[in-house]
């Protein structure tokens, strides 16, 4: 919104400052972070009295999460709050990409509150059933792919780009449509998944935000694709105001959610980042990318996924208990050592990530 103040630039004044992405960005993330700052506090204590008991406990988890008892739930609604705000002052509202990306944040963060409110009501860690969580998630998905692909350059439409193989695009037609849902889908869930220690997700979800949105800049200017050997998608690099305002969300949340937490993000706040990821990843074509940077969610959700089809298959498990931070904390890791591990982790991930940028 801000931007409309270049209307009153000369070309070499103040105002002219609201052209660039780099100072918007900025903007963006200190907006956001003084939004964390200033309604952390009463949001906390609003959600104390409505919510009792707080989050539910699983009774077959780690022992010392009884101690948890009590914490709300529904952080998230901070970091989307901040976020929602950053980016509507900060970034180009003619932009199609920022609101196919706050489209796929929202919505997700709907079905996740949908989820912690029945959850906390009911005091059950059964929520909103997992079908209908997946069925809505990917209906909103599927919107948001066809949306991008109308706005990504001819040569790009229904295209798969590959890092390191800079030259080379596979054509998947329609199938870039399922195949984008399984991305923002995916993500989403790989980020929910994660979400069982003090911390752990929200910094991992920053690093890849801030790995993103330097992409999300390179993409979006000729200059830096040329040099790169990146494809060029107009528009994109308004998303780095968009992630710029998720780091500075996430940091706000941090603040609090720092062990001891005093609230977790809930599922409103997980499903919502990584769909966000997901969704800035397909507006850039740099789906694979994500798989990369976002190392941590994909182990969390294989651990997932590999302890379900083996149980069922021998009646044995591979993890003392799955997401796999929840069997280190079964072998004696302390929380913090499994939380600080984890964004050392996704700090190298991330480095490797952005490196894919410059090789050929």
């Amino acid at each position: 919104m801000l931007y409309w103040l270049t209307a009153l630039s000369d070309g070499g004044d103040f105002f002219n400052l609201f052209r660039y992405i780099t100072f918007r960005a900025g903007g963006s993330f200190l907006t956001a972070l003084i939004f964390g700052f200033l309604f952390g506090p009463t949001l906390i204590r609003v959600l104390r009295a409505k919510q009792g008991k707080g989050q539910p406990i699983r009774d077959d988890g780690p022992e010392s999460h009884m101690a948890k008892a009590g914490t709300p739930t529904m952080g998230g609604l901070l970091i989307v709050g901040a976020l929602l705000t950053s980016t509507l002052l900060w970034a180009r509202l003619d932009n199609p990409f920022i609101w196919m990306v706050l489209f796929v944040t929202l919505s997700f963060a709907l079905i996740g509150f949908a989820d912690d409110y029945a959850k906390v009501s009911k005091q059950t860690t059964a929520g909103v059933s997992g079908r209908v969580r997946l069925l809505i998630g990917f209906g909103i998905a599927g919107a948001a792919a066809f949306w991008a692909a109308q706005y990504h350059p001819e040569d790009l439409t229904y295209q798969l780009a590959l890092p390191v193989f800079k030259d080379t695009l596979l054509n998947l037609g329609i199938l870039f449509v399922p195949f984008a849902m399984i991305v923002i889908v995916g993500a989403a869930n790989a980020v929910n998944m994660t979400d069982g220690l003090d911390g752990l997700a929200i910094m991992p979800v920053m690093i890849a935000a801030g790995t993103f949105g330097v992409i999300a800049y390179f993409v979006g200017r000729v200059d830096f694709t040329t040099e790169l050997g990146l494809h060029y998608v107009p528009g994109t690099g308004e998303l780095a105001i968009f992630a710029a305002g998720l780091i500075g969300g996430g940091l706000g949340f941090l603040w609090y959610n720092a062990p001891p937490a005093a609230v977790f993000m809930g599922d409103t706040g997980s499903l919502a980042l990584g769909g966000a990821l997901g969704a800035i990843a397909v507006a850039t074509k740099h789906e694979i990318v994500l798989a990369i940077v976002g190392g941590v969610f994909v182990v969390e959700a294989l651990s997932v996924i590999i302890q379900v089809l083996y149980f069922k298959r021998t009646g044995k498990r591979v993890f003392l208990m799955a997401p796999i931070h929840h069997h280190y904390e079964k072998k004696g890791w302390a929380e913090p050592q499994i939380v600080i591990r984890f964004w050392i982790i996704s700090l190298i991930l991330a480095v490797i990530g952005l490196a894919t940028l410059k090789v050929r």
